[in-house]
């Protein structure tokens, strides 16, 4: 008897899941092209309503983001393409090609789905260890990060070792993926 594949429609959990899960990612990656948050929530929203009214069905969690973010991308240089944009904004046909390339698309998916999962380690931490990791990925020096948190530099050192000792094992997939990622694009 030949195996059939599995597919599903969202359930209306499924489908606020998927919503919750990526709607924040989505939207930064659609700001990538389209350089405008409003715009960018606005396409996101359109890519999810028309999944739920057309009860686009899925095999899988990854078809499900794969569509996503191919939708999202789709619709951002849609968006760029569109007569209202050229006429305000004046962005150039090499630019626009540029944006629709491969090697952007993946990127850029890459980028928001390493940073969802690096936020998702850095909430496993305790509240103090997360804060100055927070504050130490937006560049602040150890220095900067004890003034701010009116903690001494030891306290953030040590706090940074715990931190690191415990995201090394959750992140180390990702590590390597960004760091080809970055090797590849200079």
């Amino acid at each position: 008897m030949p195996k059939t594949k599995e597919i599903h429609t969202l359930s209306l959990k499924s489908y606020k899941d998927v919503f919750d899960t990526l709607y924040t990612s989505l939207c930064l990656f659609a700001e990538n092209y389209v350089d405008n948050l409003d715009v960018a929530k606005d396409i996101v929203q359109d890519v999810f309503i028309k999944v739920w009214e057309d009860k686009i069905e899925f095999k899988n969690e990854i078809a499900v983001k794969s569509y996503l973010y191919t939708s999202v991308k789709n619709k951002s240089l849609d968006f760029l393409k569109s007569k209202r944009f050229k006429t305000t904004e004046h962005m150039s046909v090499v630019d626009i090609d540029n944006l629709n390339k491969d090697s952007f698309y993946l990127k850029e998916v890459v980028i928001e789905e390493a940073s969802s999962r690096i936020e998702e380690a850095i909430n496993t931490l305790p509240n103090k260890c997360a804060q100055i990791i927070r504050l130490s990925i937006k560049d602040l020096t150890n220095a900067d990060i004890a003034q701010h948190l009116n903690i001494s530099i030891h306290t953030v050192k040590a706090q940074k070792k715990i931190a690191y000792k415990r995201l090394r094992p959750l992140l180390k997939n990702y590590f390597v993926l960004l760091a080809f990622l970055f090797e590849s694009s200079n």
